[in-house]
């Protein structure tokens, strides 16, 4: 009778045992940091709407390290490491993919239909084929739009108000690029509202862009698309200092660099504004039932510097109205 006791002690101990080794087991499986796939074309890891997306998820109280983990694949503007990119974040298994930007955005809808993806910094989501419908998106992709074709108009009456004698402005843009389209029609329509003649210029080229921009005279100004397709951004901002042609931009990081002006949707706002919807989806909501947000923050930045440069005056109601005042 002892030894039948012993041995129930014994075999009651291990089973005790395992069961806390269970437990251990399972409590290290829940305590697992979800990961985050980033991706863009961006060139470095700390992207504006990157830092947004991780100030965004510790103010939800997902900290990094111990909540939340990241995966960050930037591509330094080579569309063809894109594609390769988005495939190695689903290879390796991470919980959703966060784009900044049309291209990323594709790449990751085109590498998963099971992970979900939220996107920024994408324009115009339905002319860019991402989504069908804002209210409701379809498959496994939401995030934030920029709103940039609703904001064209806005764009050109700042120029128009920075500069009142102001009649002509070319608008650049990749050929390919449906958004751009999108938005080139928002800026003809505003045109003429506006006193403006506005002049698109699809381009497919490095070289063909030179050309065109060999065409600018004085008195014309620039409106930029707000895709980095061929660093269309980048060139017309070279010019417009180079040749003191006015410019107007989608993003105030523009204005940053030298643009003279821009309105549009904040990089970094729209990470913290995104972090909301990843963590919706962390915690078991489906992309397809988070409909497509508008950008919350919308800045008008203006450049003294560059406006001095240029011999524009800036008006006081610009200068009262500015969000961002570079000096």
């Amino acid at each position: 009778m002892p030894a039948i006791t012993s041995r129930l002690v014994v075999g009651l101990a291990l089973l005790g045992s395992l069961i806390v080794a269970a437990g251990d087991v399972v409590a290290q499986q829940a305590r697992r940091p979800y990961r985050i796939g980033v991706l863009n074309e961006a060139w470095a890891a700390n992207h504006p709407t990157v830092e947004g997306l991780k100030a965004g998820l510790r103010e939800l109280g997902l900290e990094e390290g111990r909540d939340v983990t990241f995966d960050i694949k930037f591509t330094e503007g080579n569309p063809q490491a894109t594609p390769v990119a988005a495939a190695a974040l689903v290879k390796a298994g991470v919980d959703v993919i966060f784009t900044s930007n049309e291209a990323a955005t594709l790449a990751a809808r085109a590498a998963t239909q099971r992970i979900p993806v939220v996107f920024t910094l994408v324009g115009d989501p339905v002319a860019a084929g991402i989504v069908k419908k804002l209210a409701h998106p379809d498959g496994n992709v939401t995030g934030v739009s920029s709103l940039t074709t609703e904001l064209v108009p806005k764009r050109l009456e700042a120029l128009k108000t920075l500069i009142p004698t102001l009649r002509r402005v070319f608008a650049f843009y990749h050929g390919a690029d449906l958004p751009s389209s999108a938005a080139i029609v928002r800026a003809l329509e505003a045109g003429p509202r506006l006193g403006i003649e506005v002049v698109p210029r699809t381009v497919m080229a490095p070289e063909q862009l030179d050309e065109l921009l060999k065409t600018l005279r004085p008195g014309d100004a620039l409106l930029a698309p707000d895709i980095a397709t061929m660093d269309i951004p980048a060139v017309i901002l070279e010019v417009s200092l180079a040749s003191r042609i006015p410019a107007v931009f989608s993003a105030e990081l523009w204005v940053s660099h030298g643009g003279l002006a821009s309105y549009g949707a904040d990089y970094r706002a729209q990470g913290i504004q995104a972090a909301r919807l990843v963590a919706k989806i962390l915690r078991g909501t489906r992309p397809q039932d988070l409909p497509v947000e508008g950008a919350d923050k919308i800045d008008l930045a203006v450049n003294l510097k560059t406006a001095r440069l240029l011999g524009v005056t800036v008006p006081r109601k610009i200068l009262l109205r500015a969000d961002v005042l570079r000096r």
